[in-house]
């Protein structure tokens, strides 16, 4: 196995931003009379904007919605969560995470984001890691969410690699599954260990310099 590259989910891997998405849903489920809560909420990981209201809407029992009023509720969350965003700040980034991030740099591999969010950059940006990837595939490039591998296809597109030298780095199913639809290797952590898919699994973040010598 000639790995050269690794491609990263960037929520709940890179950083945590499970919490404002979750404060962020709430306000607009509670807004619209819907019931929503956290089992719910890790239904929407690694899923897109559209389709995890999709998901909430399931619980709807009111008039039905058209495109523009779905629209305007994707987006008032996304106000909401981007303002939450906001608040953070280089120390929500663990030592380990960029300690690892530029050893694996040190070594020679090169580094993606793989993330469905539209905020990636964004994100990057508050946490000042921006400069640790040397591409971004985001919410921006791509028309299908995980588990459809096209955001990992085309992090390894703009790397210049072929998918099947990259590495993903995945803490959710659906990524794991994306990654392995896409011809890639894949390594587990967090809650996407338990689906017993991945090639690898991370007990933390600094594990991968044993896959990546």
């Amino acid at each position: 196995m000639a790995l050269k590259a690794v491609i990263f989910d960037l929520d709940g891997v890179i950083v945590f931003t499970d919490k404002f998405h979750y404060q962020a849903w709430k306000k607009m489920a509670d807004q619209m009379g819907i019931y929503f809560d956290e089992t719910i909420n890790n239904r929407l990981r690694g899923v897109s904007r559209m389709d995890s209201l999709d998901i909430i809407l399931e619980r709807y029992d009111g008039e039905p919605l058209s495109q523009v009023k779905r629209e305007e509720l994707a987006a008032q969350k996304n106000e909401d969560y981007r303002e939450l965003l906001k608040t953070m700040t280089p120390e929500d980034v663990t030592d380990e995470v960029r300690e690892t991030l530029a050893e694996i740099r040190r070594r020679g591999y090169k580094i993606a984001l793989g993330s469905s969010s539209k905020n990636a950059r964004f994100i990057l940006e508050r946490v000042a890691l921006t400069d640790a990837f040397d591409k971004i595939s985001d919410g921006t490039n791509i028309t299908k969410s995980k588990p459809d591998p096209e955001v990992f296809i085309k992090g390894a597109e703009f790397l210049g690699e072929r998918p099947e030298d990259c590495l993903v780095v995945e803490d959710a199913e659906a990524g794991i599954d994306a990654g392995i639809a896409g011809g890639m290797k894949t390594a587990a952590i967090g809650d996407a260990v338990s689906c017993g898919k991945a090639d690898f699994v991370l007990d933390t973040f600094s594990d991968l310099l044993k896959i990546l010598i």
